[in-house]
């Protein structure tokens, strides 16, 4: 029986009544060649009042861990009586995702085009529809990410700390790594924010391919947060495996001659100021250059190419006061998610 006083939730017109699920489709625009583009949502509106929490991915088209993750999550059995609604939007980026590219087909990036304009560019009017029509009506928001194309990122967690309610949800995601990034002119992040909506982004794995242990903790970060914010009753075997280490700030090192890389540094390896990275030589054999890292630090991304020009990024370093607690929480978090299923 549904209880009193729970109204409809409305997206794009559509009226979903308590304990309904529905799936909504914005009108984006028309393709060249006439194709209609549509933006799809999944809304499931809880028979108990609650937050309505947003979850979101490929807003790089090409980064497509977040859209399995979000599947996985629609068909997570916690969600069946959960309170609040669960707004999912698995692909935000269309156009990118349906030609494998990271930016829009007008070469902008709609993480740089929030909160957009109605009469803009493209990019500027998917980032609009995507604020009006949906950021407006959630409470809180989680947006999924992964490195650019041909790098990978440690499962982290970037966010404003420095908002509360921020930190709470970032803490219970249960990644090892928070990093307080700050928030960048025309991101989903800082948009939302600005609209009182508390967002984090999770930042883990390659574009363009699926990361098993990336996903199962993304899967596993977001019912955490549906059970921290009180959608589902949290269970014992979701409460996170360890406390996260909060780093203050990362850098990246740049190859300092361009040539053929070879990193010696995983992801989540602890390092240190001074220790050895990898080594650039050059492909005649007649050179080879070491590259030190220049703090105490986690790393938390990595170039996967082999070749790389005089200042691309090869190593993202997160800085943390304690490396060893850093990497005790790394080693148990990858102990935890790396078994078979």
């Amino acid at each position: 029986m549904v209880k009193a006083g729970r109204d409809p939730f409305t997206l794009g017109g559509i009226s979903i009544a308590p304990g309904e699920i529905a799936t909504v489709d914005l009108p984006l625009s028309l393709l060249s060649d006439h194709t209609p583009i549509e933006l799809t949502v999944k809304v499931i509106h809880g028979k108990r009042p609650g937050p309505v929490l947003l979850v979101n991915g490929a807003i790089h088209g090409d980064e497509v861990n977040g859209v399995e993750i979000i599947r996985r999550v629609l068909r997570h059995s916690a969600i069946k009586n959960m309170a609040g609604t669960l707004i999912a939007v698995p692909i935000v980026n269309v156009y990118g995702f349906l030609t494998n590219i990271r930016y829009l087909p007008d070469r902008r990036d709609l993480n740089r085009s929030f909160p957009g304009s109605a009469t803009g560019s493209l990019a500027s009017r998917l980032a609009h529809l995507f604020m009006t029509e949906i950021v407006a009506k959630a409470s809180h928001g989680i947006d999924l990410h992964t490195a650019a194309v041909h790098r990978s990122n440690f499962p982290q967690i970037r966010c404003d700390l420095s908002n509360p309610e921020v930190r709470k949800m970032a803490k219970s995601f249960g990644v090892p790594v928070i990093l307080n990034a700050a928030l960048r002119d025309g991101s989903l992040r800082k948009a939302g924010i600005e609209q009182n909506v508390p967002f984090l982004v999770y930042e883990a794995g390659e574009a363009l391919r699926f990361d098993e242990v990336s996903i199962r903790a993304g899967v596993h970060g977001i019912i955490r947060v549906m059970g921290d914010l009180g959608m589902i009753r949290q269970r014992r075997r979701d409460e996170a495996p360890t406390e996260p280490v909060i780093s203050r700030s990362s850098v990246w090192v740049r190859a300092p001659e361009g040539g053929i890389f070879r990193a010696r540094a995983k992801l989540g390896a602890k390092v240190t100021k001074g220790s050895r990275l990898g080594i650039i030589a050059s492909p005649f054999g007649d050179s080879e250059f070491q590259i030190e890292c220049p703090a105490d630090g986690i790393v938390i991304g990595r170039n996967n190419l082999p070749n790389v020009n005089q200042g691309d990024g090869v190593f993202n370093i997160a800085r943390v006061d304690d490396p060893e607690a850093a990497a005790e929480a790394v080693d148990i978090f990858q102990d935890d998610w790396e078994q078979d299923e």
